[in-house]
């Protein structure tokens, strides 16, 4: 059993770099070819995005006594520059804020373990096109997460994932790639990594897909697109959050995490091809809150019931 828990959690942080393969590789080139928007002329140069949002996690109940709800925002610049199609490079940075607020005398939420996490990530993802059908792909990145009274560089983490993409058709693309990431006072993990961009049909497709609330969860999207500016969504992820404690609290400069998998569904709006709003509610299902000490060793776990959520997310590209 914990061997199959080690598995999937590794899998799971895989598709958290497929996450920021795909949006930096596959969906430039494919994105309006895949909404039906016809494809605009190509010429070389800079271009820039951003995108943020903000989701609320109501009240869950903790197996040890209390509760807690989670408010949480992010929001992420980003600039390319292309040489011609498939070949650029990247640069992104972005912040969030993930504000925790327990109720209850006992258990987990007795402790208050924290409140407010800041995270700040750095990203230059770069991808190369040999040909027709293959592309190479790089992405380095640097991630920062700590309380907000402690310092962002003591929650220093990163790492960096390679491999490529194989076309097989205009309706399908897939690739390997093998990821390194290392965590907060945790071992560094090496993983293969799976990308997906599939067609179904003109109106459905499969994708490894981005975080789609404020935090940086990735997994699969199940899209479904109707004649007008509505896209339809459904998305299962897996969403890791292992952040640096201030020195006040009951773990002094210990360590915090908040896993758990979220079941979305969603509906987005296109305003134009560069700009889409998205509405999304869910819940999230087998939560885990952890507290360790500064070494990464447990001080206590707990389980919590099924949280639901909502969540108003953009993007916009220029």
């Amino acid at each position: 059993m914990l061997a199959t828990l080690k598995l999937r959690h590794r899998c799971a942080i895989g598709l958290l770099f497929a996450f920021f393969a795909t949006v930096g590789i596959i969906e430039a080139d494919q994105s309006d070819a895949r909404d039906g928007a016809p494809k605009k002329s190509f010429s070389p140069g800079w271009s820039t995005s951003w995108e943020g949002g903000f989701a609320r996690q109501f009240n869950a109940d903790l197996g040890s006594g209390g509760e807690f709800n989670v408010k949480r925002f992010f929001i992420q610049g980003g600039a390319a520059y292309t040489v011609k199609p498939g070949n650029r490079i990247s640069v992104s940075l972005g912040y969030g804020r993930h504000s925790y607020d327990f109720s209850g005398t006992t258990g987990f939420a007795g402790l208050v373990p924290w409140k407010d996490i800041d995270t700040l990530r750095f990203g230059v993802p770069v991808s190369y096109r040999l040909d027709d059908k293959r592309q190479l792909f790089f992405l380095p990145t640097l991630r920062f997460a700590a309380q907000s009274s402690a310092s962002l560089d003591d929650g220093a983490g990163g790492g960096a994932l390679g491999g490529f993409v194989y076309r097989f058709s205009d309706r399908l693309n897939i690739g390997p790639g093998i990821g390194v990431l290392t965590r907060i006072e945790d071992s560094t993990d090496v993983f293969p990594i799976l990308l997906i961009d599939w067609k179904i049909t003109d109106r459905l497709s499969l994708e490894t897909g981005r975080g789609l609330a404020a935090t940086a969860g990735p997994g699969l999207t199940l899209n479904w697109r109707t004649h007008g500016s509505w896209r339809w969504l459904l998305a299962a992820r897996y969403e890791k959050l292992r952040f640096r404690l201030d020195e006040d609290g009951p773990a002094p400069r210990g360590v915090g995490e908040d896993r758990s998998w979220p079941l979305v569904l969603g509906a987005s709006y296109r305003f134009n091809p560069n700009t889409e709003v998205t509405v999304l509610g869910g819940v999230e299902l087998d939560g885990e809150l952890r507290l360790d000490d500064e070494n990464g060793d447990p001080i206590a776990r707990q389980d919590h019931d099924q949280a639901p959520f909502l969540a108003l997310t953009f993007r916009a590209r220029f």
